[in-house]
Parts: structure tokens; sequence; C-alpha cells
């Protein structure tokens, strides 16, 4: 049986992988998406995502997609309000409507890239297991069925254990101090009227000195929440998330001299209770040009979650690839080359921040910290 062959392979649907193969597609370059998900709505993709002008909207520019994106965007999604640990405001922005950050549903915001590709572009149920040089820059790709497949252009968009990583980089994620643990209240203005009230309209920050509650609106009127803690890698070990009571239990136990406005994102908790280990790869993270091969978002340069910026990183460097490749289809060294060139500085910059900004969130004064620096960017 003759093996399939893959001029461009791109390992992971996330959204970095999908712009890549949007834009590729604007560009009359076809790729091929494999993901280890059986189907598009297989899990829920997490809460919403604030698209940079500079970066996430750039990516959908080049997408053909900026258009139908604004369609999208939560109104009054850029609210930011900080409060302290007994409720008090210290900041209340309102969303005027001309702010660069707009707020959308990450689930919708996938849809829209994967209702811009081809049918047949991502192969869902398929899990790369692993992947080895054949020479002259081309790969195989074993998955996790035992197929296989070739390909001449190998991109690792496979998220924070990728596998396609090893190839170019022995670097690994490493915890960073941080863990979350996320929660909902469903329908909050109605079930939870005292929280969708201490929160507001848009993103919210309570803090204190190593721990922080964070939330925002969804588009569906719930709250999703972010219960952050500064704590031991195995931390989270010790609460037995199947029993939801028993957790939120556990977690108010360090917000027990919290306003009860606060206590109560945790205590009305509805369903699962998710935990999250907070993860990075080394600031500065870069690899020697490895041919026929590269990386794009968490795979290449995974942060913590502090600026914002994956999602967005992600995407902007999924459209500068294939903008690359477009510009030099004869000549994919020169075009990784080039990619990786402009990669490798902006991610360090935005690494770095967000490392700068988990430490400035949840130090002793907090939150002290965010205020200073809202009213520096003011």
């Amino acid at each position: 049986m003759t093996t399939p062959h893959h001029p461009v392979a791109v390992i992971g649907a996330g959204l970095g992988g999908l712009t890549l193969a949007c834009v590729l597609h604007v560009n009359g370059i076809e790729a091929a998406v494999f993901d280890l998900e059986a189907n598009p709505a297989a899990r829920t993709q997490g809460g919403m995502l604030d698209i940079h002008e500079d970066s996430g909207q750039e990516a959908l520019r080049a997408a053909g997609l900026h258009e139908r994106f604004r369609e999208l965007v939560l109104p009054g999604g850029e609210a930011t309000r900080i409060v302290d640990k007994d409720g008090l405001i210290l900041l209340d922005e309102p969303d005027d409507g001309t702010g660069g950050r707009p707020e959308v549903d990450r689930g919708e915001l996938r849809g829209l890239l994967l209702g811009s590709l081809p049918e047949g572009t991502v192969r869902w149920g398929a899990k790369a297991t692993d992947a080895r040089p054949l020479g002259d820059g081309r790969y195989e790709v074993t998955l996790a069925d035992g197929s296989i497949f070739t390909t001449d252009l190998l991109v690792g968009a496979d998220g924070a254990w990728s596998r396609i990583r090893p190839l170019v980089s022995d670097a690994r994620p490493a915890y960073t101090g941080v863990s979350f643990v996320e929660v909902d209240l469903r329908e909050a203005a109605v079930r939870h009227p005292v929280a969708a009230e201490v929160v507001g309209g848009g993103f919210f920050f309570a803090l204190g000195p190593g721990r922080g509650l964070l939330a925002h609106r969804e588009t569906d009127g719930s709250v999703h929440v972010y219960v952050a803690l500064e704590a031991d890698e195995d931390w989270l070990d010790g609460i037995d998330f199947t029993d939801p009571e028993a957790a939120r239990t556990r977690l108010l136990e360090h917000f027990a001299d919290w306003d009860t406005s606060l206590q109560s994102l945790v205590a009305e908790a509805d369903g699962a209770l998710v935990p999250r280990r907070i993860h990075a790869l080394p600031v500065g993270h870069r690899w020697d040009r490895v041919p026929g091969v590269t990386l794009l978002g968490d795979a290449a340069h995974l942060m913590s979650p502090f600026t914002g910026e994956g999602a967005n990183l992600a995407m902007l460097d999924g459209a500068e690839l294939a903008q690359s490749i477009a510009a030099r289809p004869d000549d994919v060294e020169t075009a990784l080359t080039a990619y990786e060139e402009k990669l490798f500085p902006r991610s360090k910059a935005s690494a770095a921040a967000s490392a700068g900004n988990a430490a400035l969130l949840f130090r002793e004064d907090a939150p002290q910290g965010l205020l200073e620096m809202f009213a520096a960017h003011g």
C-alpha cells in the first residue's frame, strides 16, 4: 500500500494550526491538518479570549476573516474591574468600544477558522505519536492507529507537550509555581446575582498576596472564574475533584478572610471544578534551523497566561509562517528561516512580560502592582 504524502502537514487543529491552514489556503496552498480530537465538538474550547489589534486581529486580516470576526465580539467585554480582598473596587474601566482587545468566545473563533477551510482539511481522530526525519527535509509521521504519512514540511502546532518539538529542541515546559482551578457560574445574572454584580460586565481581578480570583463574562451569560494560587506543584493532588462540594470547601480555605461576595465566585460554582497547573517553556526558547520542520504557538513558546498573548501569538505565528511560505514557495528553508527570525525575539519579549506579570499580580501588596501597571499604560 502506498504511504500517503502531504506537501505541508500541520500537527494540531488549535487556533494557530488552523490560522496557518487558512492563510495558506487564501494563498492557494493546501495543508493537511491532523488533530487528536475525535471531531470538532469533542470537548469545550475554553472561555473568552481578548484578540489583540496588533497580533490576533492581524492574523485574521491575513485570513480574510476580520469582518466576520467582528460579528463574534462580546459587547462590553473589554470592561475591566480590580478589587481587593474586601471587595473594594479600586479600578472600574468601562468598555467604550474603542479598545484594541475585543473579547470573543474561543469556540466561536475556532469555528470561524474551521468553516473557512475546504472540507477534509482537518483529519480528526489522528493523534501523532512519533515523527522521524527521512533526510532531505522530509519526515515520516506515525499516528496512534498505526498509520503513517510523509511530508515535505512538518509544522508542530500541537501545544505544550508537543510531539514535534523534540525534532528541534530538548526543552520541556516547567511548572511556574502557579496553579489554577477553573469554575463556572451559569446564568449568572439570574442564578448567581451577587457574583454577577461583583464581577461586572467584563474582566475582573480580585487579588491578594499569592492568590487571586480572575473572572470574565461569557457570551452565554455565565461567568468563568480562575481560582489562582501560588502553590507547590503537587498541591492540586491533595484535592478530590471528583467531589465538587469538598473541592470548593478546600479552595475556600485559602480565601477565608475575603469578602463573602468574592467567596461566592467559588462557593456557588456549578458543575465540575477543573484543575490546571501553569507551565512555561524557558523565556527565550529557540532552536537551530532544522530542515523541513518548525513550530508555532505553545509548541514554540508556551508561557503563563498573564499577558493574554498565547492565542494571539499562535495565530500571528500561523499567519506569518503561511505568508513566508507563500512568498517563497520554491524555497521552504529560506521561508522557515525568515519566519523564525521574527518568531524568536517576539516570543521572548512576550514570555518575559508574562513571567513578570505573574510576579506582579500576586506580590505581597497585591493588587497594587496591577493598579500601577494600568496607571502606567493609562
